[in-house]
């Protein structure tokens, strides 16, 4: 099924040196920009990402350090990377956890402000997980009926998510899902609004989760030991808590959120900065 686009869909794929946000980095990454018209154009970059990637690493995706030494790093890719996804709705195979997060670090690194805000994140493995739980080679046998050959090559692995995010359309539109708590819907639809709302973890502050909304919509910690209390409150009662966070190895966009929170109720006057 053609996509239904109002504007251009960024299906991408990112490999890495690891998978924690806050200090891993790029080292493959590959962009399928579909446009309203049907339009594709492919964008694949080797990155160097400028430290040592592990050996357990590269026993997944077969990419070594001779392999990337004389590749650009990203932040000399970063503009035309940018510019490239400007004005961009996004989606991948476990993007919202993972991909878009790690982006948006590397991004930050090299101070550009990569902002989601007014996007549509349309995550495949939520799709799939919610209707069909398996992994991604298991998805394209069950989707799309092939075996998925190359895979954890970034350029393969984004072409297979575009193909199995289709074939979700075909297989699912107009069926019935019933959510945790009962309510019946049919939330697939060739829209690029109704697949982020059903597949973008809405209550996540941040795009790892490190900080959610809870039932009334207040952001509280998701972690460690003030697991479930306001952030706001934390902040007002341990400061020092503030200040630990920024100097610990917590993703840059959580940084920004928690800095973001901190400054909404110092203007309101709750929280002094000392």
């Amino acid at each position: 099924m053609k996509l239904n686009l109002s504007r251009a869909l960024a299906v991408l794929d990112l490999e890495t040196t690891g998978i924690r946000v806050a200090t891993d980095r790029i080292i493959e990454i590959s962009i399928i920009k579909v446009f309203p018209d049907g339009k594709e154009v492919i964008l694949t970059y080797r990155v160097n990402p400028t430290i040592p990637i592990p050996a357990e690493s590269t026993a997944i995706h077969g990419i070594t350090d001779d392999d990337v030494k004389d590749e650009p790093t990203f932040a000399q890719l970063g503009k035309e990377l940018h510019q490239f996804l400007a004005d961009c709705d996004l989606a991948g195979y476990n993007s919202n956890r993972f991909d878009i997060p790690l982006l948006m670090e590397e991004f930050l690194r090299i101070d550009i402000n990569f902002e989601i805000k007014n996007r549509y994140l349309v995550d495949v493995q939520n799709i799939f997980h919610k209707m069909e739980p398996r992994t991604l080679k298991a998805a394209y046998k069950f989707y799309c009926g092939q075996e998925l050959v190359d895979a954890h090559q970034a350029e393969a692995d984004t072409k297979a998510t575009y193909e199995v995010l289709k074939s979700q359309l075909d297989m699912y539109l107009d069926q019935e899902y019933s959510d945790k708590d009962g309510n019946i819907s049919k939330p697939i639809i060739n829209n690029t609004k109704a697949l982020h709302d059903f597949s973008y973890q809405s209550h996540f502050v941040d795009m790892v989760g490190h900080i959610v909304y809870n039932d009334k919509k207040v952001e509280v910690f998701n972690f460690g030991k003030h697991k479930g209390r306001s952030v706001a409150d934390v902040f007002r009662s341990e400061p020092q808590y503030y200040d630990w966070m920024m100097k610990a190895e917590f993703p840059l966009s959580t940084k920004k959120a928690i800095t973001a929170i901190k400054l909404r109720d110092f203007n309101q006057g709750s929280i002094n900065f000392g």
